[in-house]
């Protein structure tokens, strides 16, 4: 059986790591840092076998070369050259086969223009979304556009409801009291900021979460919704779902 765990770095970062109960082999998704996934890997007497990444920042890819020098890993990432280690380069429609699982990989351009996700089907289904999708937002545009963006976006939320959404930053919080803000007659945005803060304040991750709870509480999930219009048109144009998306963009970054 596929398990995930979060290895925590940096300040809010999360390493995600997969494994099967019947091997030692593991994966990790991101490694901004290898000195945690290494306190991990030698604790538990497990074996780095393949890394997924999904992004060329550093916080998300920092650890690589300790990691390669260590274990030797499979690395399948982006095909961006400025990437150092990766020996599987995957684009669009590709499929790779990681800890017993098949994963397709989606391109997300947006928050850089190299960035790409990991989706397995199955029971349930599993998405590794790096920066793109986090809970209750989604990443800075600092390479694409906000059409980009918003088209990757909707890609994700086209897939089933019951996928398991495993972001690579612990933002949910933060992410809430915007949505508050951007989506403000909505109870269950009320609803998730609560059952945020009780995990956060026993120290518990608030990730994974579900599609379908992002298409409750996501404001970048929710731009057709009138209400989000409404709150989004005192900040910019809301004449379309790109337009909305555009303006909730500008409007988080300076929130």
């Amino acid at each position: 059986m596929l398990s995930v765990t979060p290895i925590p770095a940096f300040s809010d970062n999360y390493i995600w790591l997969l494994r099967q109960d019947t091997t030692p082999d593991v994966c990790v998704v991101d490694p901004g840092d290898a000195a945690p996934v290494i306190e991990l890997l030698e604790r538990e007497s497990l074996t780095l076998s393949t890394v997924l990444i999904t992004h060329h920042h550093r916080d998300h890819t920092g650890g690589l070369a300790e990691l390669i020098e260590r274990y030797s890993p499979r690395v399948i990432g982006p095909d961006n050259e400025s990437i150092g280690g990766i020996d599987t380069p995957v684009t669009e429609g590709d499929e790779v086969r990681v800890m017993g699982r098949l994963f397709e990989v989606i391109a997300v351009p947006g928050h850089t223009l190299d960035h790409i996700a990991f989706f397995t089907a199955g029971i349930p289904p599993l998405l590794f979304g790096g920066d793109a999708l986090f809970s209750a937002g989604c990443g800075r545009l600092f390479e694409g556009t906000p059409e980009q963006m918003h088209a990757s976006l909707e890609k994700l939320a086209a897939l089933p409801d019951d996928t398991l959404v495993f972001a690579a930053h612990e933002y949910t919080q933060a992410n809430l009291r915007f949505a508050l803000a951007a989506d403000p007659h909505n109870p269950d945005v009320a609803q998730a900021m609560e059952e945020c803060q009780r995990a956060r304040e026993l120290e518990r991750p608030t990730l994974p979460t579900s599609m379908a709870r992002e298409k409750r509480i996501n404001p970048f999930l929710r731009v057709a919704d009138a209400g989000v219009r409404q709150a989004a048109s005192a900040h910019g144009d809301v004449d379309s779902d790109e337009a909305t998306f555009a303006t909730l963009r500008a409007w988080k970054d300076n929130f």
